[in-house]
């Protein structure tokens, strides 16, 4: 067996974290209610804080999510508000600071319309969180842009 360097070993560690952290992250996401809100999202960080050790008060807190940095943060962050749904080949983008949700095909000439992103946020449960007017949605090139609710008011 040869031996790896540091370097070799560090990046491997890093995507193994890098995977770990995506796939917790993915299979706990529906367990924090309302699906698609800040709330959930807080609710995920308070529930991995408490797991790693640190104190539920304010200042476990902010020492939990400053000790994951920017570039983690914002990873998970990323995987808890996408869904990839690949029997339709579409990928919804849902992030509550964002002011429209999209939905994007997952590979190139996957055709999408306004009645098959309308399939995706049914069946990824955000019908509360969009304008139901299809007239409002924006059909681009490669992506259906659907404003959010909250952001309407």
């Amino acid at each position: 067996m040869t031996g790896m360097d540091s370097a070799d070993a560090t990046g491997l560690q890093a995507t193994l974290f890098d995977f770990a952290i995506g796939e917790l992250v993915r299979q706990h996401r529906e367990s924090f209610q309302p699906l698609w809100t800040a709330e959930s999202w807080v609710k995920l960080l308070i529930w991995l804080s408490l797991n790693c050790g640190c104190s539920g008060d304010e200042a476990g807190m902010t020492h939990f999510v400053q000790s994951l940095g920017p570039t983690v943060t914002t990873r998970m962050r990323r995987v808890f508000f996408e869904r990839e749904l690949e029997d339709l080949d579409l990928q919804v983008m849902a992030d509550p600071a964002e002011q429209q949700v999209l939905v994007l095909p997952m590979g190139p000439g996957v055709p999408l319309d306004l009645e098959r992103a309308a399939t995706v946020i049914e069946r990824v449960q955000l019908q509360a969180h969009v304008l139901p007017d299809r007239e409002r949605w924006q059909q681009l090139d490669a992506v259906v842009v659907i404003p959010r609710m909250e952001a309407a008011a």
